[in-house]
């Protein structure tokens, strides 16, 4: 029987949460660089607010779509494979390169959610990616054939 690892769970729901809270919060900042109709080294201030709501809804889609990962791997109980894989490694760099400027930009509160995040995706891919080995005296661990007999030694080579 498989062991179940609840890590994958919860890396599925921060990442649903965290994909809601970046869409949300370029959103918001979308919404005051319009309503403060102001020019940034003349840029155009609309230009600037579209592209912000577009950079939140792409990430927001971006993390629920590694968050739908997690949640397949926790649904499956089998580690991510292949485009999930990379979703995830990638999900993880990303969140080492947030922890990497949070500190300074935004504070020690936010680096700290940021890595605990990456810890949690690191440990998801490492938990999953462990084989598990069968009991002692069962077939396949190369110990006997399950009724606790010893394997018998291979034949001595000869000399022509």
């Amino acid at each position: 029987m498989a062991v179940r690892r609840p890590v994958a769970w919860i890396v599925a729901l921060v990442l649903f949460v965290e994909a809601l809270g970046v869409a949300a919060l370029n959103w918001f900042l979308g919404i005051v660089v319009d309503r403060q109709d102001m020019s940034l080294a003349g840029l155009d201030p609309d230009m600037m607010s579209l592209s912000s709501k577009i950079g939140g809804v792409v990430f927001g889609l971006y993390f629920a779509l590694c968050g739908l990962v997690a949640l397949l791997v926790a649904l499956r109980n089998r580690p991510p494979a292949g485009l999930g894989r990379v979703l995830l490694i990638s999900v993880a760099v990303v969140h080492g390169l947030l922890g990497a400027v949070t500190w300074g930009l935004v504070g020690p509160e936010a680096f700290l959610f940021v890595i605990v995040v990456l810890g949690l995706v690191v440990l998801l891919l490492m938990t999953y990616d462990v084989r598990e080995e069968p009991a002692p005296g069962q077939p396949g661990d190369g110990k006997g054939d399950g009724d606790g007999s010893p394997v018998s030694p291979p034949p001595a080579p000869t000399t022509p």
